[in-house]
């Protein structure tokens, strides 16, 4: 087995998750360590957290605004957010961002209050 992983996103279905629909690569059972995935924002991404993994969040295209634990906080084209474990957070607008959850994306860490 290499010492690497490569991903062709233009390859991976879409999924759909709490933001909208995700591609996600390096989700493999024997990686734990982290995943990216590349989400396109729907208008009704729902508040969601989670208990273990810390996420971050990178803009791509579009704009909106993020809501972290009730505060809503402005998105553009290369913002960064880097949320802890536990933060309830949704993105809100059309927009288009890479996703980094570190350990790797567990569906079985997404709550909903």
């Amino acid at each position: 087995m290499p010492n690497y992983m490569i991903a062709q996103f233009a390859d991976i279905a879409p999924v759909s998750c709490p933001c909208g629909q995700a591609k996600r690569a390096f989700a493999t059972p024997d990686n734990s360590l982290a995943t990216m995935h590349v989400v396109t924002i729907q208008e009704d991404s729902r508040t969601h957290y989670h208990k273990k993994m810390t996420e971050i969040y990178f803009v791509l295209e579009g704009e909106g605004h993020i809501e972290l634990d009730g505060e809503r906080h402005p998105l553009k084209p290369e913002t960064a957010v880097f949320i802890k474990p536990g933060c309830r957070h949704r993105a809100v607008g059309h927009l288009k961002i890479l996703n980094v959850p570190i350990p790797a994306f567990d569906p079985d860490d997404e709550w909903f209050d």
